[in-house]
C-alpha cells in the first residue's frame, strides 16, 4: 500500500519516524570560554558528557550521574541549571532517529578527570564544531551565541 507521502507501507521495514528518540542529558561545564567535552576510547569524536536518561530518572538526575560516571564530578542535580534542548540526528544511528539531548549548567569549581569510560577531556570552543557529531555541534553553537564560549 502506498501513503500519503508516496512511500510504501507494510514492507516488514521500520519507518524512519517509528524510531523513538533517544532521550539524553548532559551538563556543559564552561571555564575560560570553553566547555568541557570528551572523547570515548580509541575515538576521535568530541561528545558531551552525558548519556541516556534512565527509566524513572529525571533528566537532571541523569546528567549528574552521566558526570560522576564519565568525568568524576559529584554534581546535585537541584543545583544544575537547564539550558536548553537540542534535538537533531542521533550520531550512529540510522535516519531519521533523533536525539533529544537537554543540556544543564553546572558550576562546579571540581576538577574534572576522564573514568574508565573516557579516553580524554577536552576544553573546547566552536573552533572544533568538525569534531562534534551534530547533537555536539549545535551545543557548541548554542553556547557560543549565548555568549559562554568563543
Amino acid at each position: 500500500m502506498t501513503t500519503v507521502d508516496g512511500s510504501e507501507s507494510g514492507s516488514g521495514a521500520p519507518e524512519a519516524s517509528a524510531l523513538p528518540d533517544l532521550l539524553v542529558a548532559a551538563i556543559a561545564l564552561v571555564r575560560d570560554r570553553r566547555v568541557l567535552m570528551v572523547t570515548a576510547r580509541e575515538r576521535e569524536v568530541h561528545y558531551m558528557p552525558g548519556g541516556k536518561i534512565d527509566p524513572g530518572e529525571t533528566a537532571a538526575e541523569a546528567a549528574a550521574r552521566e558526570a560522576r560516571e564519565e568525568v568524576s564530578l559529584e554534581l546535585d542535580p537541584v543545583e544544575l541549571d537547564e539550558l536548553f534542548e537540542v534535538v537533531t540526528q542521533a550520531h550512529g544511528e540510522p535516519d531519521g532517529r533523533m536525539v533529544r539531548m537537554r543540556v544543564f549548567l553546572t558550576r562546579t569549581d571540581a576538577s574534572p578527570r576522564a573514568s574508565a569510560e573516557v579516553g580524554a577531556l577536552h576544553w573546547v570552543t566552536t573552533a572544533e564544531l568538525d569534531r562534534c557529531p551534530p547533537a555536539g555541534a549545535e551545543v557548541l553553537r548554542r553556547l557560543a551565541a549565548s555568549g559562554l564560549i568563543d
